[in-house]
């Protein structure tokens, strides 16, 4: 049974690991798996349609597994209205290419379940690098959103709290921008359920395979 490392940015040649590289408009794609999408913190105003043009020509690429990482950030200097159009785009390019959309949300999740209401998307959605409370954690489940969790698990008290408290059945794991291993977050959050790593892993290629196509 392999591990899913749903988002990275970093290439990985471990036989057992299938991971979901992210990658920008002005960068290669792998030839391994990957998502392409436009962060918020990467918008450029005069950029952005040469930039989606880019991405929905890489969405053809048999390697590409979902869109992003895109989504909102109110912390970051772009403007929020420019961050919401664009990411509607995404969600436009995600319905019309039956991608998955690997989500990016800082202090936007009420923008982000208001915006799902109102566009009734079919696709999943998958909020990555989530280190957020159980409220949070429990509204994007009950809105049908999957969460991913990076290495914040192996040292976030109030995180490890929440893991404990939700159903497997909507979850990833990740190891983002960090060099830890996928494995040793697979061990922590395995610890964390009180189950074995093998069921873990059983469970996210569940999750996996009932909404990747390969």
């Amino acid at each position: 049974m392999r591990f899913i490392n749903i988002h990275t940015h970093n290439s990985t040649s471990e036989f057992d690991t299938l991971a979901i590289v992210n990658t920008y408009p002005n960068s290669f794609s792998p030839t391994s798996y990957f998502s392409i999408g436009i962060h918020p913190w990467h918008i450029n105003d005069e950029q952005i349609e040469q930039d989606l043009l880019i991405v929905e020509k890489k969405l053809h690429t048999p390697y590409c597994l979902a869109i992003g990482e895109c989504g909102l950030d109110k912390i970051t200097s772009t403007d929020y209205t420019t961050q919401i159009e664009l990411f509607k785009k995404h969600i436009h390019l995600s319905e019309k290419y039956q991608k998955p959309l690997i989500i990016h949300c800082v202090k936007a999740y009420n923008d982000l379940i208001l915006i799902r209401k109102h566009l009734s998307p079919i696709q999943p959605w998958i909020v990555h690098g989530f280190n957020k409370n159980l409220q949070i954690a429990s509204d994007l489940i009950k809105h049908g959103i999957y969460i991913s969790f990076g290495a914040a698990l192996l040292h976030n008290k109030r995180l490890q709290t929440v893991i404990k408290n939700i159903p497997l059945n909507r979850i990833f794991l990740e190891t983002d921008t960090t060099d830890e291993p996928i494995k040793n977050i697979y061990n922590t959050f395995a610890l964390l359920k009180q189950k074995d790593i093998a069921f873990i892993k059983k469970q996210i290629n569940q999750n996996f395979n009932s909404i990747f196509r390969l």
